[in-house]
């Protein structure tokens, strides 16, 4: 299972969310423990991957695969390297999935990883 942090993914930190989303640093905080998002230490900064932040609101078919992997016993580095890591079944990353709307095939992909 997929456990690097992608250098060539970007990034947004806590405060370049709350300020995009107009929302406290607590809130954001909350999504990130109820797994609405998920966040990565970077040299040492908590951080998001920028494709699971839209404009105002996490992306929203990202909060059940999170579960589902986690589920599967990934913690959220582990989640986050899965979601943009080239998937064999999908075709492409399982993010790429997600922002397509191929929900269900990332769902059906996340159902092989339980151990």
């Amino acid at each position: 299972m997929p456990e690097t942090v992608h250098s060539d993914t970007d990034y947004v930190t806590i405060p370049e969310l709350v300020e995009r989303w107009q929302t406290t640093p607590s809130k954001l905080r909350r999504l990130i423990e109820d797994h609405h998002l998920a966040a990565v230490r970077v040299e040492g900064v908590l951080r998001i991957p920028a494709e699971f932040a839209g404009e105002t609101e996490p992306l929203v078919s990202l909060r059940g695969t999170l579960l589902a992997l986690h589920d599967a016993g990934f913690d959220d580095t582990q989640a986050v390297a899965w979601l943009l890591s080239e998937n064999d079944e999908l075709g492409e990353r399982p993010i790429d999935s997600l922002l397509a709307g191929r929900k269900s095939a990332v769902r059906r992909a996340t159902q092989a990883l339980a151990f």
